[in-house]
């Protein structure tokens, strides 16, 4: 095995190639550059960041990277496919709960409400709206969002990049990225065995929930159990809802999923938080090979048939 672990995106990050070889380590010792590259096309902590150019570019055309038009229009077209649940247009729903820096600069101690200048949180009924509102050209790679919308790329990115790194990497040797808990799977390892993937307890750090027997697919975990602060007593996470355009209120703690991609399973994840537990998993298997685990506030763990398949091992669950 051959790996590489470093730390990007206010995440831990992790490549694994399927090879004792040494002679891709060069390929291996290049991911790093890559995602210093992609944080400045994608952080909105960044002012000088291609995404925070395109922000203050509302209103009017801004021609874009061929990273930055690709992962937008996909986040726009998978957010106008499912009714505006998971939206790139919360940026200013996140400034307005208090995420407004990087989540380990956030005191976790209780803050007042903000309302900074300029901020305008979509009213949740002009969603699907303002999705609609938003153009591209795909001939000059150029973006025109609606005065007053601005991006929050958040999960979108992390799914695309795992995957791209799987995709740039695969033709060396089998290989599997973990992009802060977002995992992309090229496929069987070398002897045609599968990947095994440890899901989080988010009761219990020192262990995990279960173990999963994987091949290519993506895997994702979405929580409101790390993500979290106060503020005016009131306890906030990162999973917005664009029907109250506050942090989600569920009984959700976190819901992990397999889809065939990091992309898919990232916004299936953040699904069943923002639906809730039965009306998520009722998502869920409506979708072709997604496999879905929750975990409640109660303890209750939920599993569909689709996850008990991928498992190794499997506590006593619920379906």
């Amino acid at each position: 095995m051959r790996h590489i672990d470093f730390r990007a995106m206010n995440c831990e990050m992790s490549v694994v190639m399927d090879t004792d070889s040494t002679a891709f380590d060069a390929q291996l010792q290049q991911v790093p550059a890559w995602f210093e590259i992609w944080e400045q096309t994608f952080s909105r902590f960044r002012n000088d960041s291609e995404l925070s150019q395109l922000n203050a570019s509302a209103g009017q055309w801004f021609k874009a990277s061929d990273d930055l038009w690709r992962v937008v229009n996909v986040s726009v077209q998978t957010a106008r496919a499912h009714d505006g649940l998971v939206t790139p247009t919360i940026l200013d729903a996140l400034l307005s709960v208090g995420y407004d820096q990087s989540f380990e600069q956030i005191s976790k101690v209780n803050q007042p409400a903000r309302s900074p200048s300029g901020i305008h949180v979509v009213n949740a009924l002009d969603v699907l709206e303002v999705l609609a509102g938003i153009q591209f050209d795909a001939q000059t790679r150029a973006i025109c969002l609606p005065s007053g919308v601005r991006l929050d790329l958040g999960g979108f990115v992390k799914g695309w990049c795992a995957d791209e790194v799987v995709q740039r990497l695969a033709q060396f040797a089998p290989v599997l990225m973990d992009v802060g808990g977002d995992i992309a799977v090229s496929g069987a390892m070398t002897d045609g065995g599968p990947w095994p993937i440890g899901i989080a307890d988010p009761l219990d750090a020192e262990h995990d929930l279960a173990q999963v027997m994987v091949k290519r697919c993506g895997v994702a975990t979405s929580g409101r159990d790390y993500r979290q602060w106060s503020q005016d007593g009131v306890v906030r996470h990162h999973i917005i809802d664009p029907r109250t355009g506050s942090s989600a209120q569920t009984e959700v703690l976190s819901a992990s999923v397999i889809a065939p991609t990091t992309q898919q399973a990232e916004l299936a994840s953040k699904m069943l938080l923002i639906l809730g537990a039965q009306a998520g998993m009722n998502w869920v298997n409506r979708q072709e090979s997604y496999a879905a685990c929750v975990v409640l506030d109660d303890g209750e763990v939920r599993m569909n048939t689709a996850f008990k398949q991928w498992m190794w091992k499997a506590p006593n669950t619920a379906q």
